[in-house]
C-alpha cells in the first residue's frame, strides 16, 4: 500500500496491484462444456517449461467471463479512472486462534478465582444433552478463506507498468494472486 495525493493536497490511501497482461488461452462455450466462459493465463513462465506445460506456459489458468477470441490480451486498458471494481482473493491466514480472537468473545473476569481462565472458551453445553451440538463457536483456524471486497475505485491507470492504484485494502498478503471484475 501506498499514498497518492490529488489537486488539493489531500491524500487517498492505495493499494498498488500489477494487472496483466493475461492472454486469452481457450474459450468455453455452451454448445461444447455446457457454460460460457475463456481461460486467461497470467504471469509467463520462461524457463523449465515441463512438457504438460508448453501449450499453456502459464503460472496461472483461470476462467472468467467475458467475450474474447483466443489469444487477445486483456491489459488494465479495460479500467479507467474512476471506475468501481470487486476484488477476489485469500485473505491472510493467521494459524490457529483461540475463541477470544476468533469469535470476538470478551473472556472471563480478571477476580473472582479466575486464575488461569481469563481468556478461555467457557461452558461447550449443558449437561442433559452431553455432546456438543455442531456449529459450536470454538477455536479453530483463522483466515485463509476467499474474500471478495466491493465497490473499490480505481484512483489511477499506468497502462505502461500494468499497474492499478485502487483506493483501499484489499485481501492477502503481499503478492498474493486476485480477481479484479467491473461492478456490474
Amino acid at each position: 500500500m501506498t499514498q497518492v495525493f490529488d489537486q488539493t493536497g489531500k491524500t487517498t490511501p492505495v493499494t498498488l496491484v500489477a494487472a496483466g497482461p493475461c492472454q486469452v488461452l481457450q474459450i468455453k462455450t455452451k454448445a461444447k462444456d455446457g457454460y460460457e466462459a475463456c481461460q486467461v493465463g497470467f504471469v509467463k513462465i520462461e524457463k523449465r517449461i515441463q512438457k504438460s506445460q508448453k501449450t499453456k506456459p502459464f503460472r496461472f489458468q483461470r476462467e472468467a467471463p467475458g467475450d474474447y477470441k483466443i489469444n487477445d490480451i486483456i491489459d488494465v486498458s479495460v479500467f479507467q479512472e474512476g471506475d468501481k471494481v470487486k476484488i477476489t482473493g485469500v485473505s491472510k491466514g493467521k494459524g490457529f486462534q483461540g475463541a477470544v480472537k476468533l469469535w470476538n468473545f470478551s473472556g472471563r473476569n480478571a477476580s473472582h478465582g479466575v486464575k488461569h481462565e481469563q481468556r478461555t472458551l467457557g461452558s461447550i453445553g449443558s449437561t442433559d444433552a452431553e455432546r456438543v451440538f455442531k456449529g459450536k463457536k470454538m477455536p479453530g483456524r483463522m483466515g485463509g478463506e476467499r474474500v471478495t471486497v466491493k465497490n473499490l475505485k480505481v484512483v489511477k491507470v499506468d497502462k505502461e507498468n500494468n499497474i492499478l492504484a485502487i483506493k483501499g485494502a484489499v485481501p492477502g498478503p503481499n503478492g498474493t494472486l486476485l480477481q479484479i471484475r467491473g461492478n456490474k
